[in-house]
């Protein structure tokens, strides 16, 4: 690390198992801590326990702050009181009228066949509707009756709420009536007063609703946390990593900022490892106990501005991350006919069987069955006393047993390791469906990408998912198992100012945007300032949401002069929707900029390449059975597989796979066919060195493991056709209502699998397949479009 400063840094990544915690020494080395996230019989809070154990001290020692310069972390704190609806009560201010237009939403269903419609329940949980109005040229229709505000925010106040969510029709662009609202909510005694123009000011009433909503709903529960931490730390700074890839001082940190706050540190340490790996284009692969986090890379961060977390709408930026309940502790399920793997998890209490407490299996009883996790070279710090090794007897007689239930129930006979590495096989097709949600529906061509794989789960599952996306190389960095925490570390502080504009892109507009963009540039570097960071270390960028006229979809661009982004415009375009459109004017939406503050520089040193002598030749520290398959979706096989120990590594090393490779916190399996080489700056490449072996062929008896990898492959297709056509749509009913329904058929026109789409289209959908097949079935050319017209082949519309 370049700028070295005197005391401790700790950087911490507290997720929803594990806690992870690395502590940068004043000399410059690392330490690493791994605990569990709740563990009430050793300790209070994890992240403190770590950077206490790391710094030698006695439990109940208070922290020397005098010798910590800067703690760095992420939490899962907010996620999870979303997830578990945990936050503090919350009373939402609106204009009068609109009491109940959060609740109406875009009409979402989402699960679209339920025929009980249960809707996430709402964070708020009492409504004052506010006498105001103000239309949308800024004409003020009704002025706001604060008198009468009074009274009902005093009513409610004394009823015990003390969090307040401020949301006015307009407000996010005509801001007095919000402004005097939240005076008077202070006065009264509000802790909590979330202000919609302050949160999100940014136009459509829904989404900035939530988002306020959920802000005022998480911070209060954010606050005792960040509070409670800093207690302990004392007089040491504390920094908290945002959804949107930057660090922001404690006192700054907001509820609706926290939500992907640890996998977002995952991703800008991924990045900035893999940059001085060479590559520059990358998919990461963030493998917990709990979830797989997967997002796309190539040039500079994605983030979104509308996002869906827990069933709540948000509008405030965050890394494009897809997170899919697909992690070492998800569990294994039967229901009689085929496996299912999660989205339940054994989370950290109780954990996999394998943890000693009593807990289902999981993902990770299915590595250790298999021999790709080995209680050996696993941390002891399992049982009631913390020191106790995975069992591995527990995980098998489960198996056994699962493998009894499947015989009686299928007449199907599987060995307890063949049924392990079947729901692998299906834990491993989630997590690359998760991929190409973030990539392939994006347009994005990843056929020469490398696949960043970290946290503690991922190194075990790595080549496989490479595998089944085509992608040829796989980089696990030495801190793979902490990269969420690593990135803490290396991360920048980040200000973000958005401004609704809503203007056509013309040469009239260009002064004004300019204007704007200025504007936004000191506030965001005012925020900065009062961090304590010199100008001298900040830098800005500016980038503007553009759309066709008539559209409601924008896409993020760089400002630039008119026709460079006009070009751009389009050519993102082209890519994401596969068209563009002659002749149209284009709208700017918003303007977002933000503003960097730069951060210590990573620098990992090289080491140099020293051939191996005889007498030097890597020896394996043991032999294990290992039972995998030598490419997707393959029969498995045993393999005598040697096991060696990351530090007996040195660059040029090059081991052939099948191999496992331990350390402290991780485990890396190098499936057949598969090379690692260890890079002088200690990265563990690994290359497929064998073509792909052709599928396996498929039998006609219906079998639990490949019944569950066909659905999801062919539910893969057609959400896939569905993402496509509400990309390309220009109906509002079709683009949020989701109006349509996409399904795939077989050659006789009967249905194979349908995307969670309308019902009551794919009910008339087959009828429509057969009468094409009946009339045109011979002449059928790929590429060919059939529009049908008669009602009485199929349809309750026209299809």
């Amino acid at each position: 690390m370049g700028d070295i400063p005197a005391g401790w840094q700790f950087w911490i990544d507290r997720g929803g198992t594990f806690t992870d915690v690395i502590g940068r020494a004043p000399d410059g080395a690392l330490k690493i801590v791994k605990l569990l996230s709740e563990h009430p019989e050793r300790y209070d809070d994890a992240a403190l326990e770590g950077i206490g154990e790391l710094l030698g001290l006695a439990p109940g020692e208070p922290l020397p702050a005098a010798e910590i310069d800067a703690v760095k972390m992420g939490t899962t704190v907010a996620t999870n009181a979303l997830l578990e609806r945990r936050g503090a009560p919350t009373v939402l201010a609106i204009t009068r009228g609109f009491g109940d237009a959060l609740r109406i939403g875009y009409q979402h269903r989402p699960d679209i066949f339920a025929r009980r419609i249960l809707l996430p329940k709402l964070l708020y949980d009492a409504v004052i509707e506010i006498d105001e109005r103000v239309r949308a040229d800024g004409t003020v229709e009704r002025p706001v009756d604060l008198g009468r505000a009074r009274l009902e925010l005093e009513a409610v106040f004394a009823g015990g709420y003390r969090a307040l969510a401020i949301v006015l029709v307009h407000g996010y662009r005509y801001e007095a009536h919000e402004t005097a609202l939240a005076a008077l909510a202070r006065e009264i005694g509000f802790t909590q007063v979330s202000v919609s123009h302050q949160v999100s000011p940014l136009m459509k009433l829904v989404g900035r609703g939530d988002t306020t909503v959920v802000d005022a709903y998480l911070s209060p529960l954010l606050r005792r946390y960040v509070d409670q931490v800093a207690r302990a730390l004392g007089d040491v700074r504390l920094m908290f990593m945002q959804s949107s890839g930057g660090l922001v001082d404690a006192h700054l940190f907001q509820g609706k900022d926290a939500i992907l706050s640890g996998p977002a540190g995952g991703i800008v340490g991924a990045v900035r490892v893999a940059a001085l790996a060479g590559f520059e284009r990358i998919i990461t692969f963030d493998m917990g106990g709990t979830s797989t986090d997967v997002a796309h890379y190539a040039g500079e961060y994605e983030r979104t501005f509308e996002s869906e977390v827990a069933g709540v709408r948000m509008r405030a930026p965050m890394m494009a991350i897809h997170t899919v309940a697909a992690g070492g502790g998800s569990i294994l399920a039967f229901d009689g006919a085929r496996f299912r793997v999660g989205p339940e998890s054994a989370g950290a209490d109780p954990g996999p069987a394998c943890y000693r407490k009593g807990g289902p299996l999981t993902v990770t009883d299915a590595n250790v069955l298999v021999g790709k996790l080995h209680p050996r070279f696993f941390p002891n710090v399992f049982g009631p006393t913390g020191d106790q090794p995975l069992d591995g007897e527990v995980v098998r007689d489960a198996f056994a047993n699962l493998a009894a239930e499947v015989e009686g129930a299928r007449g199907i006979r599987r060995t307890p390791e063949e049924l392990a590495h079947g729901c692998l096989a299906i834990a491993v097709d989630n997590m690359a469906n998760a991929i190409k949600k973030i990539s392939i529906q994006r347009g994005h061509d990843i056929s020469g990408y490398v696949l960043c794989c970290f946290g503690g789960a991922a190194g075990q599952h790595a080549c496989w998912v490479a595998d089944s996306l085509g992608l040829k190389r796989v980089l696990v960095h030495p801190l793979a198992s902490v990269l969420s925490a690593y990135g803490m570390g290396l991360a920048d502080v980040r200000a973000i100012r958005q401004r609704a504009l809503e203007a056509p892109l013309d040469d009239a507009l260009m002064p004004r945007l300019q204007a704007t963009i200025s504007e936004l540039a000191a506030e965001a570097r005012a925020e900065l300032a009062r961090q304590h960071l010199s100008a001298a270390r900040i830098t800005t960028e500016a980038r503007l949401h553009l759309r066709y006229s008539g559209t409601d979809t924008s896409l993020e661009i760089p400002a630039a002069a008119r026709a460079t982004m006009v070009e751009a415009f389009e050519a993102e375009h082209r890519a994401r929707y596969g068209f563009v459109v002659e002749g149209r004017s284009l709208v700017v939406e918003q303007v977002t900029v933000e503003a960097i503050g730069r951060m210590a520089e990573i620098d990992e040193p090289e080491r140099p390449v020293v051939p191996r002598a005889a007498e030097d030749q890597l020896r394996p520290v043991d032999e294990v059975v290992m039972v995998t398959a030598r490419a997707p979706h393959q029969p498995p096989e045993s393999f005598a597989t040697p096991v060696f120990e990351r530090r007996q590594l040195r660059p040029g090393d090059q081991l052939r796979g099948p191999v496992i490779i331990v350390e402290a916190t991780t485990t890396v399996v190098v499936e057949p066919g598969w090379q690692a080489e260890l890079t002088p700056r200690d990265h563990l490449v690994l290359t497929r060195i064998e073509p792909l072996a052709r599928q396996a062929p498929v039998g006609t008896k219906s079998d639990p493991i490949l019944l569950e990898v066909f659905n999801n492959l062919f539910m893969s297709i057609a959400e896939q056709m569905g993402v496509t056509l509400q990309n390309t749509a220009y109906s509002v009913n079709m683009k949020e209502r989701l109006d349509f329904s996409c399904a795939l058929f077989d050659r006789a026109g009967m249905l194979i699998a349908n995307a969670p789409h309308m019902p009551v289209h794919l009910g008339s959908m087959g009828e429509s397949v057969r009468t094409v097949l009946r009339t045109r079935g011979q002449s059928m050319r790929p590429g060919d479009v059939f529009a049908l017209n008669n009602p009485y082949n199929g349809g309750t519309h026209l299809p």
